[in-house]
């Protein structure tokens, strides 16, 4: 799971520390991560099984339980607009009064106020709703609206309000085009959307087909250079500022090609294994430098992360001695070098090396031996707003007794809130006609004109653009709803004083040839005459999940220093 997208402020509190950090796209969110999204924030997270997870400002949502095929949310306070995409997955979302599960593919949002009342608003399939009174089936028309003291009340969908028209259009754009999913392994499907805007597919003899970014990069950009390594978990983790920046760097190789240009690898089908970052390293006392590996470049990492890998939890590392070169040492720009307080710190030091580190010094095995201090936890280095910062009883919220009061529960008619009693049928009253605007939280401070009923309203029908065989049709009358859509701009957050690391010159013959030309910022078709035949996809199997990572801790496990 990842960021996927951000606008704002947005803020993390990871499991094992206990310090708020700025949030960044592309960074990992693990199972006891906290996030909170101020006033005019939004941020986007995707599973691995390719469902989004939106939240609007003023929400707070905990991550309660990562497991395959099971994901565990809590949302606290705000606003969660879920499209659920799982196939032998579940996803479960609770509240303070209520407890909502998926199990098919579903479009709904979750709208939680102060005092806990929660409204649950389904567009697309159906969910099952918990509360202390029962639990029921929740179709696409409908909004069911709970509370701690007061019987449930079961209406029609109201209009949409921004908030909601941005997600619709948001959903619509993913599902678009989707053309790299004939060049993506099973296990990265759910990506296909990152690289159709953002790069080009094209057919190499070595490698078969190999995708390379069409946006524009700065001269001397290569793999791994715009972003930041960031403790994560029990590992240093690289953290892109690019938007297509998760797969490419956390799954295949990089290679360069003379008449491409940089290019990635994609895994094969079965052996998409995540990683930290497929770098090698070398560092000093005064320099930390890595460079992209290659195809068939051996990875060394504190846990197996697929073929070509190595496990070196049990192996002393100081006694170890690599002695292949790794291929792209010897492009020109590959290797990326920053002052030992820029790793750790992310402050701009200057460094000056003459020769490449990789054909000089001692090639390291494994990450850097580097003590992670407060700053290495941080994606982004900034200062945060106090009015942007979590309110006091955000800070206070422990996950392991959210955990306790409400387990994650993967027997469908098993009940969450009340484990030790049979199962019954939450007593509700039914509407025929939408609840009120005023009545909805989350519209308080919405800016969008409430619409007057008007004689002749047409019977809502769910939205059906990716599943059109469910036919699902709501009860009720409901206000015809706008077609317009706004979307709100989004761009990456980069540190506010960017590293420029120094671009390392190759000795001998083994230059590569030409300038780096300014790369066309249109998708191009790829040439699909010389494209393999593809056999029939075997039954998926999910990706090994990041969250594997903290149960891979290293002997003499590193503490962050106060």
């Amino acid at each position: 799971m990842h960021i996927s997208l951000i606008k704002g402020n947005v803020q993390l509190k990871p499991e094992d520390t206990s310090v708020w950090v700025p949030a960044s796209i592309n960074m990992p969110v693990l199972a006891g991560d906290e996030l909170w999204v101020p006033e005019s924030g939004t941020v986007e997270l995707q599973l691995s099984d390719g469902t989004f997870v939106r939240l609007n400002e003023n929400s707070s949502l905990q991550i309660l339980t990562i497991e395959e095929g099971s994901f565990q949310f809590y949302l606290t306070t705000g606003h969660a607009y879920v499209n659920f995409r799982g196939r032998d997955s579940i996803l479960q979302m609770d509240t303070p009064v209520s407890s909502v599960r998926a199990d098919d593919r579903s479009k709904f949002r979750i709208d939680v106020s102060e005092n806990g009342k929660t409204e649950i608003s389904v567009f697309k399939g159906a969910v099952y709703a918990e509360s202390r009174n029962g639990k029921t089936r929740v179709s696409a028309g409908n909004t069911l609206s709970a509370g701690e003291d007061f019987f449930a009340e079961l209406s029609p969908l109201g209009p949409p309000d921004e908030w909601e028209r941005w997600n619709r259009e948001r959903d619509r754009k993913l599902v678009e085009g989707r053309y790299s999913q004939r060049y993506l392994p099973d296990e990265l499907d759910a990506y296909a959307y990152d690289f159709d805007k953002n790069g080009k597919w094209a057919y190499t003899t070595d490698y078969g087909y190999v995708w390379t970014p069409t946006v524009i990069v700065s001269a001397g950009w290569a793999p791994y250079r715009i972003g930041r390594w960031v403790w994560i978990g029990s590992d240093y983790t690289w953290v892109s500022y690019e938007p297509w920046g998760w797969v490419p760097y956390h799954y295949g190789r990089w290679t360069y090609i003379v008449s491409i240009g940089w290019a990635w690898v994609p895994p094969v089908r079965g052996a998409a294994y995540w990683g930290p970052g497929f770098v090698g390293w070398v560092y000093t006392p005064t320099y930390v430098s890595w460079v992209p590996l290659a195809p068939r470049d051996i990875y060394y990492g504190y846990g197996y992360y697929g073929p070509s890998s190595v496990n070196i939890i049990n192996i002393d590392v100081h006694k170890t001695v690599i002695k292949n070169v790794y291929k792209n040492v010897h492009v020109n720009n590959a290797v990326t070098v920053v002052h030992h307080d820029t790793f750790v710190t992310g402050k701009h030091v200057d460094v000056k090396i003459k020769e490449n580190p990789f054909l000089r010094e001692r090639l390291s095995i494994g990450r850097p031996q580097i003590k992670p201090e407060k700053s290495a936890f941080m994606p982004i280095i900034k200062e945060i707003p106090k009015s942007e910062q979590p309110p006091q009883k955000i800070r206070d919220i422990k996950i392991r007794d959210l955990k306790r009061e409400k387990p994650l529960i993967k027997e469908k008619k098993a009940s969450v809130l009340r484990p030790e009693s049979p199962q019954k049928t939450m007593p509700m009253r039914t509407l025929k006609e939408p609840r009120s605007l005023k009545t909805r939280p989350y519209m308080e401070r919405e800016t969008v004109p409430e619409r007057q009923i008007y004689k002749g309203e047409k019977k809502y029908i769910p939205e059906m653009q990716i599943q059109p065989s469910e036919k699902q049709k709501p009860e009720g009358r409901i206000i015809e709803r706008q077609k317009k859509t706004r979307e709100p701009s989004f761009e990456i957050q980069p540190s506010e004083k960017k590293s420029v690391p120094q671009q390392i010159q190759p000795r001998g013959k083994e230059k590569s040839e030409g300038k780096i030309i300014e790369r066309q910022m249109k998708t191009m078709e790829p040439v699909l005459e010389k494209q393999p035949e593809r056999s029939v996809k075997p039954s998926k199997r999910p990706a090994t999940p990041f969250e594997n990572q903290r149960q891979m801790q290293p002997s003499g496990k590193q503490q962050m220093s106060e």
